[in-house]
């Protein structure tokens, strides 16, 4: 049985990998990743005997539980996200990291040959060349884990991408999509938690409200299918049945419907794209396939979804420009030492003054990161 490495097994993707896991039995779990959500840790080793090695965020609680659990091996922080890939030996690595702190484990997990499941949408946002790259040299493989690019891939099935007219990536449109534009400046943290379709994380649920998400999931299609920009557009499917739909130049339509529940696409990432009925899920009323109602993207109430296609045009550090801008934008917005709006200002501003540059390395992206973050916190 294949050895499976999870990076953020205490979050939401990462404890809905588990159940799928353990339901199907696919995988034997020798590595785990919790940041600091460590109270967890215990459960974890007591349910998968098989895991071996853990990285903990803090230094001195990894060190802890490296006393009580003195056959295990603990790791902490950044250089613990790294090493771990390498000493534990895992065939497949799912990366369920929030934000760019997922952009060097997916590197070095294609580097050392590893088939990686991505969930972290920032490893293809800030780092898509440098990803392209090495799976271009046949360095691992990558599999999606987003509901909609597992639903992209799956209406591409046996389909030659030369074919394609367009994809349309769906949204639910989030809590405000019926929202007045005028009303936005009163929104408040709890009301931008309250998605009205998925249980997600915190972050990624701000990310749904603003569209940044969706902006991302443009940049994400980009480089996991090969298909440029002007073909790629959002369409928004409130009650999110349908997960995505690909427009063929002969006039089909192929679309993949299913109910909002992300251990669906987390399966099929983790058999590889197979498309098998071996899986039960909650079915999807067969009487609701007439109701099927999508709208279009409302570019002016939601103007953050077009820097997608920017960050695709531009490449070069604007990914990680725009990517450090947000979160540190909505971890404000979180913390409620920013309104709602100033979002999408703060960012605007940020990308017209911090510097572009056209063919960054990836130390100069890590530099780029860190350098926003801390002219968001100036700006604030």
């Amino acid at each position: 049985m294949k050895k499976l490495l999870i990076l953020g097994a205490s979050g939401s993707i990462g404890t809905q990998t588990l159940d799928v896991i353990i339901t199907y039995k696919l995988y034997d779990l020798v590595a785990i990743t919790v940041g600091n959500r460590f109270d967890i840790v215990d459960e974890i080793i007591a349910k998968f005997p098989t895991v071996k090695y853990v990285t903990i965020k803090e230094k001195n609680v990894a060190d802890k539980y490296q006393e009580k659990y003195p056959n295990l091996q603990f790791y902490s922080g950044n250089e613990g996200l790294l090493k771990i890939i390498e000493d534990s030996k895992a065939d497949v690595v799912v990366n369920a990291l929030t934000g760019f702190a997922g952009l060097l484990p997916s590197i070095k997990s294609l580097e050392l040959n590893k088939i990686l499941c991505l969930a972290n949408k920032e490893s293809l946002v800030v780092g898509g060349e440098f990803i392209k790259k090495l799976l271009k040299e046949g360095k691992g493989k990558l599999y999606p884990i987003d509901s909609e690019h597992v639903a992209i891939a799956k209406c591409l099935y046996n389909k030659n991408i030369n074919d394609v007219d367009k994809i349309l990536i769906t949204a639910s449109g989030g809590p405000f999509f019926d929202l007045d534009k005028n009303e936005f400046k009163n929104i408040k943290v709890e009301d931008a938690l309250k998605h009205p379709n998925w249980s997600m994380g915190k972050k990624i649920t701000i990310d749904s409200s603003t569209m940044m998400n969706k902006a991302f999931e443009i940049v994400e299609a980009y480089y996991l299918f090969d298909v440029p920009p002007n073909k790629i557009f959002p369409l928004v499917d409130r009650k999110s049945h349908v997960h995505s739909l690909v427009k063929f130049n002969n006039g089909e339509y192929r679309l993949q419907v299913g109910p909002s529940d992300m251990r669906i696409p987390i399966y099929y990432a983790l058999t590889f794209g197979k498309c098998d009925n071996n899986d039960k899920f909650d079915d999807v009323e067969i009487n609701t396939f007439d109701n099927y109602e999508f709208k279009e993207m409302n570019y002016e109430k939601f103007p953050l979804i077009n820097y997608g296609k920017f960050i695709i045009e531009k490449k070069g550090n604007m990914g990680a420009i725009i990517n450090a801008a947000n979160e540190e934008c909505v971890y404000e917005f979180l913390n409620f030492n920013i309104n709602y709006v100033d979002i999408k200002n703060i960012i605007d501003k940020i990308v017209d003054v911090y510097p572009y540059i056209k063919n960054p390395t990836l130390d100069e992206i890590i530099k780029t990161d860190h350098e926003v973050r801390n002219l968001v916190h100036e700006l604030i």
